[in-house]
């Protein structure tokens, strides 16, 4: 199958971009002020080695002392960095490459880092955005809504977060409509679905899928491009790209960095500003996409590196933001409410066994275990040295393509 809705490139050196185009964006960053939940822990620790077994120990001894089970579903993590110095470093990147920069920071649930940015810079180089989570049926997805107007941004994140946090038992599907009816009157405005593909309700893939389908039927005509992530899969990565171009999508990139290092995936255009490269995908559905070379290291060897820095103590930060302790929010139930873990007493960083395997996460992060990454990789993983090697395959999308008006498959079966 080729390519006809996006032009991907795979670097695996260094190149100037420049020659290719004029602006690369940077989509899906993380900084600060992102609420990353920390409900995914128990299902992690029970599967991780050795900590596997002090897991285990650690939740028996801490029922038989409490009478209850630890709750993560309040709690969270920050990432490290703050909102200028992540725009800087995303900066940087691109400007390294030749090519301008404009940076989309996108915070889960929050503009609050946009704002921040704001201070510093010009909207046409950072737009105000949100990774938004929307519920559906028994899950949820991930929705990137780039460049929200300077004037209505806070309104118009108030009425996104008042439909993703409601306390009604089911999700009203009728007001999701009307939700994304919204986003779509106002041209600037992007909406990506993000990671599509992954089961990141941890409801299992099958599960997940029916999910996605379901919910590509209900508010496909409202999406504008498909997202392909910077810390997921090239086997993912690819089965997104099929079923994007299946349905008549554009495919635009999230690098999703959670750490200190620049997003591995981004955009390229020859726009000059956002709502150029907004009309380019929207209107064009045209989008030019270039994995560059640390997207190709191993991605389980990325994802310990970026745990790495999560993790990472960090001396010349304020007091109050340098140790691990610090950016994880946890209520133990001692009436202190969702605070910091070093607020529980943490200072030194838990106890000896979880701060074992803080060094170990760091240690397999490094250089050192990176040849064994390379080893264990599978082959379908493995990004691909061309666009020739990709071997992109057509899915079949016949029952998904009701109310997607220009996907191919609707738009053949109507000729």
């Amino acid at each position: 199958m080729n390519l006809k809705q996006t032009q991907l490139h795979i670097l695996h050196k260094p190149e100037n971009l420049g020659k290719k185009a004029k602006t690369g964006v940077s989509l899906h960053c993380h900084t600060q002020n992102s609420k990353e939940m920390l409900d995914f822990v128990p299902h992690y620790a029970e599967k991780l080695p050795v900590i596997s077994y002090f897991w285990k120990r650690e939740r028996k001894n801490y029922i038989e002392r409490e009478g209850r089970g630890l709750d993560f579903s309040t709690a969270f993590w920050e990432p490290p960095m703050t909102a200028y110095d992540v725009y800087k470093i995303e900066q940087k990147q691109l400007n390294d490459a030749g090519l301008d920069g404009i940076v989309s920071i996108t915070d889960h649930d929050s503009i609050k880092s946009n704002w921040q940015v704001l201070e510093e810079v010009d909207k046409k180089k950072a737009p105000i955005s949100l990774e938004w989570t929307v519920p559906f049926e028994y899950g949820f997805f991930h929705v990137g809504v780039h460049n929200l107007p300077k004037e209505r941004a806070d309104e118009l994140t108030q009425i996104l977060l008042s439909y993703s946090f409601s306390e009604d038992e089911e999700p009203n599907k009728k007001r999701l409509h009307e939700l994304f009816e919204m986003l779509n009157e106002l041209p600037e405005v992007l909406v990506i679905l993000n990671h599509p593909l992954w089961d990141i309700e941890i409801v299992g893939q099958e599960r997940h899928e029916i999910l996605l389908k379901g919910f590509i039927k209900e508010y496909g005509k409202w999406i504008h491009a498909f997202e392909i992530n910077g810390f997921r899969s090239w086997s993912e990565n690819k089965g997104v790209i099929e079923l994007a171009e299946a349905l008549g999508f554009p495919i635009v990139t999230g690098g999703d960095r959670h750490g200190c290092k620049p997003n591995t995936v981004i955009n390229i255009t020859n726009s000059n500003t956002f709502e150029e490269f907004v009309e380019e995908v929207r209107v064009d559905k045209k989008s030019e996409v270039v994995l560059m070379p640390e997207h190709t290291q191993p991605l389980h060897w990325r994802q310990l590196q970026s745990f790495a820095e999560i993790l990472k103590f960090y001396p010349e930060f304020p007091k109050g933001r340098r140790h691990w302790v610090n950016r994880v929010h946890f209520d133990v139930g001692d009436e202190k409410g969702l605070v910091p873990l070093s607020d529980h007493g943490w200072v030194r960083g838990g106890p000896a066994w979880l701060r074992a395997a803080v060094w170990t996460l760091g240690f397999m992060g490094g250089h050192v275990a990176k040849p064994f990454f390379s080893a264990t990789r599978k082959k379908k993983d493995r990004v691909p040295k061309s666009l020739e090697k990709a071997k992109f395959e057509k899915p079949d999308v016949q029952e998904i393509t009701t109310g997607i008006p220009n996907s191919p498959t609707e738009a053949g079966s109507t000729s």
